[in-house]
């Protein structure tokens, strides 16, 4: 399926394990932009908004490379942008299943994978900055993007590809190594 932004209805026929691509502005936030948009509120229009965990390298006004961070470190900050409207988030790793209970019936997790910064960057067109005093990687960059291709990774529904992994590794782990225990190193 091909996403535009501002993001509908349309994330909520989605589902984990889908392939997607992305084009339109989207907003990048990592902890300390969400720590000043819960102070000073969001300086975009969240609705239908799209915030991808990254802190991008930006020289001569353009993004240089662009790939995501770590999603589960923004856990606890989440609430608030999905609250007002933000409809996907993209990052790596996945989140928690608190965050998977949030998103249910509004908004969905679509994964980047890590080490594909380069490839990010090449769909990219820099369109502005909130929060510039944060430094680079804090700052929200304002960012248009052509056809990213992303994963989604939990959807509406409570579908979450990242648990489903953990959950048959485990199966797995303890299969092997008859761990009764139930322990996973």
């Amino acid at each position: 399926m091909n996403l535009s932004t501002p993001l509908g209805d349309e994330v909520l026929s989605l589902r984990a394990g889908d392939r997607v691509t992305l084009s339109g502005t989207i907003y990048t936030a990592r902890d300390e932009a969400h720590l000043r948009m819960l102070e000073e509120g969001i300086p975009f229009d969240p609705k239908g908004a799209v915030i991808y965990h990254c802190g991008p390298v930006v020289q001569d006004n353009r993004i240089v490379v662009a790939g995501p961070t770590t999603s589960a470190r923004m856990n606890a900050l989440t609430g608030f942008v999905l609250d007002a409207g933000v409809r996907a988030l993209i990052g790596k790793g996945g989140m928690s299943g608190e965050v998977a209970q949030e998103l249910r019936g509004r908004a969905v997790y679509l994964a980047f994978t890590g080490g594909c910064a380069a490839l990010a960057a090449a769909r990219m067109r820099l369109a502005g900055v909130y929060f510039e005093d944060l430094g680079m990687a804090e700052a929200v960059w304002v960012i248009e993007v052509d056809e990213l291709p992303l994963t989604v990774g939990i959807d509406a529904h409570g579908g979450d590809l990242f648990e489903a992994v953990r959950t048959k590794a485990k199966t797995q782990f303890n299969r092997e190594f008859n761990n009764e225990s139930g322990y996973v190193p």
